[in-house]
């Protein structure tokens, strides 16, 4: 999609934050939506600073990323308007003035310093202020309102056109890039060497991707958010997991894939397995079905591959219910994605609060909704061979569950994890990860 088609989009995305903000104002009871961007963090006894992330509620409204000090101001009934700082500095690359498909929407005013906001706010006691503490300008304090907290969360989960259009956009990228990773491993490049192949082919560095790429040969795969991106290749080298993502206009892509150096051999035969069971977990993302019960689902499949490959030695629904699984697949199947990685409202019961809880023995589920059009969640189910958590079965009485050899036999491959970007629709979902690879 070319950016006429997402200013084409544009409008009707803008006119739907207007209808959630004029409801999340009436249930706070305040008359002004303030939203800044946000504000430099610096590290402690330095004045270096920490990467800039945009307020996603700032970035929700415009495809600004990078801009701080700077403030969305909506009042029902009127033009949007944006306190645009353009600070007089030498010591920085001073932000560009305002341009693209969504500048006709707003009216923009240009400041020179933070402060320069003051006048062009309105009054603060009437203003629900939503962002960081460290935002506050004057009496302008965020004070997140919970109720409007409640449905604005709660309404990210449904994205409009123009949303899923830049997250197609940003799956594009993270595609393209993770093709890279996989040419620079079959080329027998380090976890680092793979790493910075990706950043070259995304064209963002470690500051612009959603997220710290997970580079992992070998055993590194069994560490689940593994990041320390060893500068020399193992020898020799038999499997890369990848989990690395891009960004586009602040809309993120999460993707995750795993390879085999040997083609032929019976990791890849376990890849295999698993990325047929993992697309048909993305097949079941449809309006109405409990993604509690696709978690539960996916470890009843997983459990199923690895009694087919003789690790284990029980039915999937023992491993399941004597803990034995999550040993093996030990996070969520997934979670909401689009503003952010792991985006709001993942747990909650209603737009006006509540959560809904995780089912028993699975704490690091990240998504307890029941699917609905508009929802983007990912698909990601794994499989490792953990010591720490194989040592627990041992311990709990269920080694007999398990073939050690064959564990002994997989340990060095470290695990495998695959996960797409889905869709949920009205119908049949759309793979937002499998149509970029297809292009």
């Amino acid at each position: 999609m070319n950016t006429v088609d997402i200013a084409a989009l544009y409008p009707q995305h803008l006119a739907t934050l207007k209808a959630r903000a004029d409801e999340a104002l009436a249930r706070c009871g305040r008359d002004h939506l303030l939203v800044p961007s946000g504000r430099r963090h610096y590290q402690a006894f330095d004045d270096r600073d920490y990467a800039f992330a945009v307020n996603p509620h700032f970035k929700h409204w415009l495809p600004l990323t990078t801009v701080t000090d700077s403030w969305v101001v909506y009042t029902p009934g009127q033009r949007p308007k944006l306190v645009f700082l353009q600070p007089l500095d030498y010591w920085h690359v001073v932000p560009e003035s305002p341009s693209g498909w969504w500048v006709e929407h707003f009216d923009i005013h240009v400041i020179r310093s933070a402060e320069e906001a003051l006048p062009l706010l309105p009054p603060a006691a009437r203003s629900a202020i939503i962002g960081e503490a460290n935002s506050a300008l004057g009496d302008y304090t965020p004070d997140n309102p919970q109720a409007a907290l409640d449905y604005l969360h709660y309404q990210r989960s449904y994205k409009t056109a123009y949303e899923v259009a830049l997250m197609r956009q940003a799956q594009r990228r993270a595609v393209h890039a993770h093709r890279a990773a996989e040419r620079a491993f079959r080329a027998g490049e380090s976890e680092f060497g793979i790493h910075m192949a990706y950043c070259l082919a995304a064209q963002q560095d470690a500051t612009e991707v959603p997220y710290q790429n997970i580079v992992a040969l070998n055993r590194n795969g069994a560490v689940l958010h593994y990041t320390e991106l060893g500068r020399s290749a193992p020898d020799p080298s038999l499997s890369f997991l990848i989990d690395a993502g891009a960004s586009h206009c602040g809309y993120a892509a999460d993707i995750t894939r795993t390879y085999a150096a040997d083609r032929t051999g019976e990791f890849q035969a376990l890849v295999d397995a698993v990325d047929a069971a993992q697309q048909a977990m993305c097949a079941s993302v449809r309006a109405g079905t409990d993604y509690r019960q696709l978690h539960v689902d996916a470890h009843l499949a997983l459990m199923g591959i690895l009694r087919e490959f003789g690790v284990l030695k029980v039915s999937p629904e023992a491993a399941l219910a004597t803990g034995v699984s999550a040993a093996f697949f030990p996070h969520g199947l997934g979670h909401p994605i689009g503003l952010q990685v792991h985006d709001v409202a993942g747990f909650a019961a209603s737009d006006r609060g509540g959560s809904i809880d995780r089912p028993a023995g699975h704490p690091f589920l990240r998504m307890t909704r029941v699917l609905e059009p508009g929802m983007v969640v990912t698909i990601e189910p794994g499989i490792y061979f953990i010591d720490m958590l194989l040592d627990e079965v041992r311990r709990n009485g269920h080694g007999d569950s398990i073939d050690w050899a064959r564990v002994d036999f997989f340990r060095p491959y470290g695990g495998i994890r695959i996960e797409d970007d889905v869709l949920c629709t009205g119908d049949a979902p759309e793979n937002l990860t499998r149509a970029a690879f297809a292009g």
